[in-house]
């Protein structure tokens, strides 16, 4: 089945030391992408004292452990970074992997994060507004002898961004979000790849219509825009492991549709659902602690399905 099937672990609630541990397990075991996510706070936000890594230097970490695996951030936060900042640092990611690295860049969402380390937090609209000028300037950045925009938000002057460019000959730019129409528009319009998280197999389908809409509003080829769901992972490798991780998802019932419960026949049933929903890769969105015992039953049971 042609699905690829990824990780992507919040730098949060756990020590440097036991994520790269989880990371190079990840990467030994033949996933084929890892990404962190770009949070101040843990998240769900449930205590602000618990631990919770910056996303740049997360990724830079994750780089740095993994030898095989795509790796990349879903998604940073545009209004965090002026977009000049991110694109030197995704390139001086790619330096690190040895081409490996790819980037989401999305508008944000995390209300209490903007406010309480004091970040400006607009409408929606705004939001996406920056989103807009920050794609265009960082693909610039990447490919371009020099870059100058003028817009409403960023100001870029002549930057030379050849020194060094991306060890790729392109390096990949997904944009992510459940916006039901302009979030499609402007992945189809810049990005490289579209990202949906937490969403059933029929609504993950409805959205991939209205890229794939938008896509011949552009002339663009559908086919040229990669598409990933990204799912909380609630398997367990046994009857005691399924009834822990039903405990988890009390946390998250606000995401239900979009997460792999049960055994690994089920959760492999439920991939299946979304690779024929037109997914090309699925991440597995893990929050520390990791069941150990669930992952590995994940990567002896249900990899090989996918991964062959």
């Amino acid at each position: 089945m042609a699905l690829k099937i990824g990780i992507h672990t919040g730098p949060q609630d756990a020590s440097m030391e036991d994520l790269m541990k989880f990371w190079r397990r990840a990467d030994e075991a033949g996933f084929y992408w890892i990404s962190i996510w770009d949070h101040f706070y843990s998240n769900p936000l449930r205590e602000r004292t618990r631990s919770c890594f910056e996303g740049v230097t997360s990724m830079a970490a994750l780089a740095a452990v993994t030898r095989r695996a795509r790796v990349g951030c879903n998604m940073f936060c545009t209004l965090y970074r002026h977009p000049s900042l991110l694109a030197k640092s995704a390139v001086t990611i790619d330096h690190i992997s040895g081409g490996r690295a790819e980037i989401g860049i999305g508008g944000g969402w995390f209300q209490e994060e903007f406010e309480e380390f004091g970040f400006p937090f607009p409408p929606a609209k705004e939001r996406l507004d920056h989103l807009e000028e920050a794609l265009q300037i960082v693909r610039s950045l990447f490919q371009d002898e020099s870059t100058t925009f003028h817009g409403k938000h960023y100001q870029v002057n002549g930057a030379v961004g050849g020194s060094p460019k991306p060890l790729q000959p392109r390096l990949p730019i997904w944009v992510g979000g459940k916006g039901p129409k302009r979030t499609p528009r402007i992945a189809a319009q810049y990005a490289d790849g579209y990202n949906i998280a937490y969403v059933s197999p029929h609504t993950f389908r409805n959205r991939l219509e209205v890229l794939d809409a938008a896509c011949e509003r552009f002339g663009r080829d559908p086919k040229s825009l990669r598409r990933s769901v990204t799912l909380g992972f609630y398997m367990g490798a046994d009857a005691a492991g399924v009834k822990r991780a039903q405990a988890g998802l009390e946390r998250v019932s606000d995401r239900l549709s979009g997460t792999l419960q049960g055994l690994p026949a089920q959760a492999a049933e439920r991939i299946a659902e979304y690779a024929e929903a037109g997914a090309d890769l699925l991440n597995l969105a893990m929050r520390p602690p990791i069941d150990w015992e669930a992952f590995e039953a994940f990567i002896a049971e249900v990899l090989p399905q996918f991964h062959r």
